[in-house]
């Protein structure tokens, strides 16, 4: 299989469980951490093709929580790109996305084994 792309926050525990799982595993993998490198637009796009905005941004985070109510109800996807773009954090953590534009949001062992076909 061609590499992957995971992007995420290299200090998020469930980025860490991913990460580990890709290793053991042997798949090949690029990070990208938009802690550090801001919004990665292309996987952004496709998560939100793939998902909706409703499933790509995490809704439970303490970054969602703090948006004001009037950014909430008026959110769609032009809405979830500007946040997204201020703040990359709101995004659902890993965003895997792998050679053939399969999109994963979050991680479970068995989700990843069976999309690895594992």
């Amino acid at each position: 299989m061609s590499k992957v792309l995971i992007c995420g926050i290299k200090n998020c525990d469930t980025m860490q469980k991913a990460l580990k799982w890709l290793r053991a595993h042997d798949v090949d993998y690029d990070f990208y951490d938009y802690k550090e490198s801001g919004l990665h637009r292309d996987a952004f796009d496709q998560a939100l093709a793939a998902h909706g905005w409703e499933n790509v941004l995490n809704k439970r985070g303490l970054t969602w929580r703090k948006l004001p109510d009037e950014v909430k109800a008026s959110m769609n996807d032009v809405q979830a790109l500007a946040v997204a773009l201020d703040n990359p954090s709101i995004l659902k953590r890993p965003l895997l996305v792998t050679s053939d534009g399969t999109v994963t949001l979050g991680f479970s062992p068995e989700r990843y084994a069976a999309l690895f076909n594992l």
